[in-house]
């Protein structure tokens, strides 16, 4: 072969290989545009707000104030404390919600 066929032939590989990336390409980016679209509505839905300590304290001190105190502290031995400072995080969201319905049958 001649130097100009072998060239010749070496630039058919050079394009032959760049269209094949090129598709590659293509597809990946097809792929990934599909999956961040499917995961959109996952995304999209609202985290659950984290409750603060602050916002805790709020609720227990309100119903500590309309004559709770005992059944107060003993929401915060159930969750493991004496104190409100003691209580783990996670369990805020369980407190507020047994210290929500102190008072609403009685």
């Amino acid at each position: 072969m001649g130097k100009f066929s072998e060239l010749d032939l070496a630039i058919k590989d050079l394009r032959s290989a760049a269209a094949t990336i090129n598709e590659v390409a293509n597809t990946l980016a097809e792929m990934f545009s599909t999956a961040s679209a499917d995961e959109a509505p996952v995304a999209a839905t609202p985290a659950e707000p984290v409750l603060t300590l602050e916002q805790v304290r709020a609720v227990l001190a309100d119903k500590s104030r309309m004559g709770f105190t005992a059944e107060i502290r003993s929401l915060l031995q159930k969750y493991g404390a004496a104190k409100l400072s003691g209580i783990d995080p996670a369990n805020y969201k369980a407190l507020v919600a047994d210290a929500e319905v102190l008072g609403d049958g009685n």
